[in-house]
């Protein structure tokens, strides 16, 4: 199985809105680079949906060149944001999230523990 999970330094971004997924990995980094002033070379994720919302496409950089993810929903939506040219950081808990069908925000789920200490 494929893991989407970025490293510690990494980060999740979702293009919000529709993207047109006829693009290929050069015109997804060129939206990286370009639309929202990111660096497609980093280490992070660029997740991108089409307008009905049943298709994804990741984008990252491994050492020697860009890899491509695509998932395509056979029933459903992805509970993609609407704000269209807008870019969004997520964490990787809520991009499984919306990978499960899931919205981004989970209020009943267990809040991240982020004190690392020991009694």
């Amino acid at each position: 199985m494929l893991n989407l999970t970025p490293g510690a330094s990494a980060r999740v971004y979702l293009a919000c809105g529709a993207t047109d997924m006829r693009n290929n990995i050069d015109g997804l980094a060129s939206l990286v680079k370009y639309q929202f002033k990111l660096d497609p070379f980093s280490s992070n994720l660029y997740v991108f949906c089409n307008r009905q919302k049943d298709k994804i496409k990741v984008l990252y950089w491994q050492e020697t060149g860009f890899t491509l993810w695509y998932k395509r929903l056979e029933r459903g939506r992805f509970r993609w944001p609407d704000n269209s040219n807008e870019v969004m950081a997520v964490s990787d808990r809520q991009l499984s999230w919306l990978l499960d069908g899931l919205a981004l925000e989970q209020p009943k789920a267990h809040k991240e523990v982020t004190a690392r200490v020991m009694f």
